[in-house]
């Protein structure tokens, strides 16, 4: 075992319990900020830093409620930081609208980014970003992305060869439509693709994974029972027609991460729509692929019909492990650790 593996599942794994065998590819489990400083918690992001990983989700009352705002947590000495909340929707009258989404990306330059959402609901939201140059201990006064940039709606951007940050965004007013935005002066400046022809399928919340040649594979969900794929030859400017995978989703999040072994890895939800919203989501999985298009799952992390595990960020962090971070039950959040190696 490499000794920068070796260190962390010593400090990350000794004050948490054992979980299963030695085959079993799943390291730890544990809930971040237990007990949970609001009523509801969602939408988490997770990252890697040069002290260690940072988490961030949304907590307030309930979703859509002006209370809602984004909250910070920092893994450092092998434990979890008290949470904070970082950001709110509060505007320069006074009156507070609720914040979504966070997503967390850390450039190649060391710029740690917060983005996030303000507005009443996801057809009149508007992007938002936080920088840190101290993962995350200190953050920016936030400011407003510009007009026709929304920054990544849900899932983590991807940085090229080149140093372009590749942003994967959508939008839902007036139908539901995927397109990319990205960045050649670390986050500074934003242009845009449009919208990725979408071929009849209603999809949002793409995940990108960069391919062992450059090639961009994009996978979100969809109203369609299917999880969608499109593909980018050109660094993200522009995109093939959207096609249905044949992955059953009941129109939940995401998210997917290109692993250094050249297999790619998903976490979603495996169901199929219901009448409720959250139908099938009582089921969160994971599966990988060798070309982004047939994929096998492999792993259960939570199987509980009737309650809701939702809405996984995932990242594979230098010492090789990866690291799951998700919404349990609307109460908390949990991150789950695994060893790939040990993944069919």
């Amino acid at each position: 075992m490499p000794a920068t593996k070796a260190l962390f599942l010593l400090l990350f794994v000794m004050p948490l319990s054992a979980l299963g065998s030695d085959t079993s590819p799943v390291v730890a489990r544990e809930f971040v900020a237990d007990p949970a400083p609001t009523p509801q918690s969602h939408a988490g992001t997770i990252v890697e830093t040069g002290h260690g990983l940072v988490a961030a989700w949304f907590g307030g009352k309930e979703e859509r409620d002006p209370s809602v705002g984004i909250w910070v947590a920092r893994y450092v000495e092998g434990r979890w930081s008290p949470s904070r909340e970082v950001a709110t929707g509060v505007q320069a009258d006074g009156t507070r609208l609720p914040a979504w989404n966070p997503v967390l990306f850390r450039s190649a330059s060391g710029t740690l980014m917060l983005f996030y959402k303000i507005g009443p609901d996801p057809s009149h939201w508007w992007g938002m970003l936080m920088t840190s140059r101290d993962d995350g201990e200190h953050w920016s006064p936030p400011r407003r992305l510009p007009p026709g940039i929304l920054g990544p709606i849900k899932n983590k951007p991807v940085q090229l060869a080149d140093g372009t940050i590749v942003s994967p965004s959508s939008t839902e007013e007036g139908g539901w439509h995927i397109h990319f935005e990205w960045s050649s002066d670390d986050g500074k400046t934003w242009s845009t693709s449009g919208d990725v022809p979408a071929n009849g399928i209603d999809a949002i919340q793409p995940s990108v994974l960069v391919g062992p040649q450059g090639e961009l594979v994009a996978i979100g969900r969809t109203r369609q029972g299917k999880l969608f794929q499109t593909r980018s030859s050109d660094g993200g400017r522009h995109w093939l027609p959207l096609r249905l995978l044949d992955v059953d989703n009941p129109n939940a999040g995401i998210d997917a991460v290109s692993l250094a072994d050249g297999r790619y890895l998903l976490v979603y939800n495996p169901g199929r729509p219901g009448p409720n919203w959250w139908d099938g989501r009582g089921t969160l999985a994971v599966a990988v692929s060798g070309d982004g298009m047939r994929w096998k799952r492999v792993l259960t992390l939570e199987d509980k019909p009737g309650h809701e595990y939702s809405y996984p960020a995932v990242i594979q962090t230098k010492d090789g492990l990866v690291h799951v971070f998700y919404t349990w039950e609307r109460k908390r959040m949990r991150h789950v650790v695994i060893d790939p190696t040990k993944m069919g």
